[in-house]
């Protein structure tokens, strides 16, 4: 495959998120299997897989709005929380409004 023809979600993964996407398809998207894997509960590897589902949708909205996208990837790794981003979101398009 082309590198050009690589989709922008697979060239935004994190080298520990494509080894986990990588494990999650050599076990048949098992996450019990995941879970040995890691040594982690089956509700900890249902996060991680629902923390990275997240990053690609946010990949793929990344070119729509590069600075939103980032602000929320910020909430998505827990880097600032939830109410934080909502605030700066919001301050983002008063400020592009006008």
């Amino acid at each position: 495959m082309d590198i050009d023809k690589i989709p922008q979600w697979i060239l935004a993964l994190e080298q520990e998120d494509a080894t986990f996407l990588k494990n999650f398809v050599l076990k048949s998207g098992s996450l019990k299997e995941i879970a040995r894997l890691y040594d982690v509960s089956y509700p900890t590897v249902r996060l991680r897989l629902d923390k990275l589902i997240q990053k690609i949708n946010l990949s793929d909205q990344q070119e729509d709005e590069p600075f939103q996208t980032f602000i929320k990837g910020l909430a998505v790794d827990a880097r600032i929380d939830l109410e934080t981003a909502k605030i700066i979101i919001e301050k983002y398009k008063k400020e592009k409004e006008n």
